[in-house]
């Protein structure tokens, strides 16, 4: 199974190149116009995924913390993150209210043990995404829950959407094509990510935001219930040893 994993994502145009790292930091704080707009849109995935907060204290891990900002959404614990790109939130003010940061969730020792694991828009750009929740299934306490918000990638809403605000906003920009920088950054289909939870979770409850799963914008998952030895048989078929 999932032997398409881990992608290999195909080369940028220079022209690409030239501007990823400025249009990436614009997009992440809302500084466009177009930008600015999807944020507010947004705000559906993070208060989705904080729905289950308590005042309970709760160890956390987000996956993809980007530039902080679902923190905003939260009742801060214990707060880890993984996110490698530190140049997203090493100036952020709410840097201090995290615990320890990561650049991978393959640094995380298995003995960690967290009652949530988070990702907010993230999922769509992980090449080696059956390893990431595997991890997250090891890393979950007995009752834990893994809760994923995504773009509804791979769906004809979705991509109007970005081509009709973000896609002329960024040809006006730059005077190229977005859709050649989100084939690029967005790897795996909502499909894909929602097959790859129902494969090691016995439990996913999911919702979208939109008139059903297809006509939707964007959709959010509950996993529960970790399929254990599925998580373990498929890290050792890759050959990957995690830190336990």
């Amino acid at each position: 199974m999932f032997e398409n994993y881990p992608k290999k994502r195909t080369e940028l145009p220079q022209k690409y190149k030239d501007i990823y790292e400025e249009h990436y930091k614009k997009n992440r704080i809302g500084e466009t116009k177009a930008s600015s707009l999807s944020q507010k849109m947004e705000s559906w995935l993070h208060k989705k995924v904080s729905a289950d907060l308590t005042d309970y204290p709760q160890k956390t891990l987000e996956i993809g913390a980007g530039t902080l900002n679902h923190l905003k959404y939260e009742k801060i614990s214990t707060y880890d993150i993984v996110e490698p790109f530190h140049e997203l939130f090493s100036n952020s003010p709410d840097l201090k209210l995290i615990n320890t940061v990561y650049n991978s969730i393959y640094e995380i020792k298995n003995s960690e043990q967290y009652d949530r694991i988070i990702s907010i828009a993230t999922f769509e750009h992980i090449t080696d995404l059956p390893l990431v929740v595997a991890k997250s299934c090891l890393l979950m306490k007995k009752n834990g829950c893994l809760r994923v918000a995504i773009p509804n990638e791979g769906s004809f809403i979705w991509k109007l959407a970005y081509e009709l605000t973000t896609g002329i906003e960024f040809k006006i920009m730059y005077n190229l094509k977005y859709s050649t920088l989100m084939n690029y950054e967005h790897v795996n289909t909502a499909r894909e990510i929602e097959d790859i939870l129902n494969y090691f979770f016995c439990s996913v409850k999911q919702s979208h935001f939109g008139l059903n799963k297809q006509l939707s914008f964007y959709r959010f998952f509950e996993c529960t219930k970790p399929e254990i030895t599925k998580a373990v048989n498929y890290t050792e078929s890759q050959k990957i040893k995690f830190n336990d």
